[in-house]
């Protein structure tokens, strides 16, 4: 276990910067079920594809995500693991925010992306 002084606790902060944001947050979900092109990942978020390469770049310096090219398209793919958790976990703790019985406790409750998604259709 690491201590309060463990010279991980800055990295784990950076990391947690990282991840602060939505769009980031967004893509790591998009690219739970595998591999996108940039403009479909910029259709799920609901980005323009500008910003969700700007995105990707950071992600891909941090090792996060991995790029292959294929033509004059761009695919990414997740690579780590501990951010796809720290992601879910954080989605999940969101959750317990809108709902006393989240769905993630098999309630049938909507998620927080459910209901992010009702908010921005109206």
């Amino acid at each position: 276990m690491f201590g309060v002084n463990s010279e991980y606790v800055d990295l784990a902060a950076e990391v947690f910067t990282l991840l602060s944001d939505p769009t980031r947050i967004r893509i790591i979900l998009a690219l739970r079920d595998g591999e996108l092109a940039v403009g479909e990942l910029a259709e799920r978020v609901a980005k323009p594809p500008t910003a969700v390469s700007q995105h990707l770049a950071k992600l891909r310096w941090a090792r996060v995500v991995a790029s292959r090219q294929d033509g004059t398209r761009s695919y990414y793919r997740l690579v780590d693991d501990h951010a796809r958790e720290l992601v879910q976990q954080a989605v999940f703790h969101a959750e317990h925010a809108v709902d006393e019985h989240p769905r993630h406790h098999g309630t049938g409750h909507p998620s927080v992306e459910e209901l992010s998604d009702r908010r921005s259709r109206r």
